[in-house]
């Protein structure tokens, strides 16, 4: 499934979309193609409260759910609560799982896609602070950040975790040139040029933040928004104390690595 090279192909996903009604929220979203990118593993306890919060907000977003190699009833859930489940046959972890969902946004030919966690943590109330910079025509990509306006309000992680964000921010600020506060956020919401450049390459393991500077060295536009974090609706999270440490070393050095890296990644309209 990884498309991270830099002659990877899309692979087409033939399973059908239905229609989108028309939303009841903004309208300028009723003449755009919309989905919302649900990556989820063992999340039987919350997918459906995170369906039905996503539906809430705009009864015309198609939801698509990326069970990433569950052993609980995600799927079963998920598809009961009347959204499309994709099923990796294995685990390919959070970057091949989101990257699987931006390709069937790209192949489907949505203008605009969020991404919501599987796990509850980002709140679909709050999706019209970050889609708004792109409806706008603003940005590329808007990210929902739990520090743009200062520290973090709703749920707060440890403060090593806090720590160890604000560290990353720091280090992207200055490779980017511009102000980044929250570089492992998944809250998420793309125009069709970001769902281009991601469904053709995304950083795999926790990819966020490589993903950040991926979006700036292909001269897209980042905007940040200030959002509350609510505590995980079930599960566990993957990033226990001693693999928060490995985490940051190991982003560390692939940002680096990554400068080095050309950008041969080619956008929508260029093949």
């Amino acid at each position: 499934m990884s498309a991270s090279s830099s002659d990877a192909t899309l692979i087409r996903v033939t399973e059908p979309v239905a229609t989108a009604a028309p939303p009841s929220a903004d309208p300028r979203l009723r003449e755009l193609r919309r989905v919302a990118i649900v990556p989820a593993l063992n999340e039987e306890q919350s997918i459906a409260r995170v369906i039905d919060e996503l539906r809430a907000f705009d009864p015309g977003l198609d939801v698509v759910v990326i069970d990433d190699g569950s052993v609980d009833r995600t799927s079963q859930v998920a598809r009961a609560k009347g959204a499309r489940v994709l099923r990796l046959p294995f685990n390919l972890g959070i970057g091949g799982a989101v990257q699987t969902g931006f390709r069937f946004a790209f192949e489907h030919d949505y203008d605009l896609a969020v991404r919501v966690d599987g796990d509850g943590q980002h709140d679909p109330a709050q999706l019209a602070r970050v889609l708004e910079p792109v409806l706008r025509g603003d940005a590329d990509i808007a990210v929902g950040s739990r520090f743009a306006d200062g520290d973090a309000g709703g749920y707060r992680s440890s403060r090593s975790r806090r720590i160890g964000i604000r560290l990353l921010a720091w280090v992207v600020s200055r490779i980017v040139g511009q102000r980044v506060t929250d570089t492992t956020s998944g809250f998420q919401a793309l125009n069709r040029e970001g769902i281009a450049l991601f469904a053709r390459d995304y950083p795999h393991d926790y990819p966020e933040v490589e993903a950040m500077v991926m979006v700036f060295r292909h001269r897209l536009r980042l905007a940040e928004v200030q959002v509350e974090m609510r505590e995980r609706g079930g599960g566990r999270s993957s990033i226990t104390a001693l693999r928060s440490v490995y985490y940051m070393v190991k982003v560390l050095l692939a940002i680096f690595v990554g400068l080095f890296r050309r950008n041969v990644v080619p956008q929508e309209g260029s093949e």
